[in-house]
Protein backbone atom coordinates (compact mmCIF):
# COMPACT_ATOMS: atom_id res chain seq x y z
CA UNK A 1 0.00 0.00 0.00
CA UNK A 2 0.88 3.55 -0.71
CA UNK A 3 0.90 6.47 1.61
CA UNK A 4 -1.12 9.76 1.31
CA UNK A 5 -0.02 13.40 1.66
CA UNK A 6 -2.99 15.72 2.83
CA UNK A 7 -2.96 19.47 3.20
CA UNK A 8 -5.43 21.48 5.10
CA UNK A 9 -5.92 24.21 2.18
CA UNK A 10 -9.10 26.02 3.65
CA UNK A 11 -10.04 27.10 7.19
CA UNK A 12 -11.79 24.94 10.00
CA UNK A 13 -13.28 28.20 11.13
CA UNK A 14 -17.30 27.69 11.49
CA UNK A 15 -17.03 24.29 10.52
CA UNK A 16 -19.30 21.27 12.25
CA UNK A 17 -17.23 20.12 15.61
CA UNK A 18 -17.39 16.58 13.65
CA UNK A 19 -15.13 17.59 10.82
CA UNK A 20 -13.20 19.73 12.97
CA UNK A 21 -12.32 16.71 15.18
CA UNK A 22 -11.45 14.39 11.89
CA UNK A 23 -9.25 17.22 11.16
CA UNK A 24 -7.18 16.90 14.33
CA UNK A 25 -7.78 12.98 13.84
CA UNK A 26 -5.71 12.89 11.02
CA UNK A 27 -2.95 15.26 12.45
CA UNK A 28 -4.33 19.03 10.72
CA UNK A 29 -3.95 21.47 13.21
CA UNK A 30 -2.57 24.39 11.18
CA UNK A 31 -3.66 26.05 7.62
CA UNK A 32 -1.20 24.87 4.85
CA UNK A 33 -0.17 21.85 7.22
CA UNK A 34 0.68 18.70 5.29
CA UNK A 35 0.77 15.09 6.66
CA UNK A 36 1.67 11.80 4.97
CA UNK A 37 -0.26 9.26 6.26
CA UNK A 38 -0.87 5.45 5.48
CA UNK A 39 -3.14 4.52 2.67
CA UNK A 40 -5.92 2.40 3.75
CA UNK A 41 -9.85 2.78 4.29
CA UNK A 42 -10.02 4.61 7.64
CA UNK A 43 -8.04 7.54 6.19
CA UNK A 44 -9.78 7.01 3.21
CA UNK A 45 -12.91 7.99 4.90
CA UNK A 46 -11.47 10.68 6.28
CA UNK A 47 -10.32 12.24 3.54
CA UNK A 48 -13.96 11.86 1.77
CA UNK A 49 -15.37 13.45 4.48
CA UNK A 50 -13.01 16.49 4.52
CA UNK A 51 -12.68 16.63 0.71
CA UNK A 52 -14.12 20.29 0.41
CA UNK A 53 -11.31 21.44 3.10
CA UNK A 54 -7.84 18.95 2.00
CA UNK A 55 -5.79 18.80 -1.02
CA UNK A 56 -4.56 14.96 -1.55
CA UNK A 57 -1.93 12.94 -3.31
CA UNK A 58 -1.30 9.94 -3.72
CA UNK A 59 2.88 8.91 -3.00
CA UNK A 60 4.05 5.73 -3.94
CA UNK A 61 6.62 4.04 -1.71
Amino acid sequence: MGRLKITLVKSLIGRPETERRTARSLGLRRLNQQVILPDNPAIRGQVKKLAHLIRWEEIAE
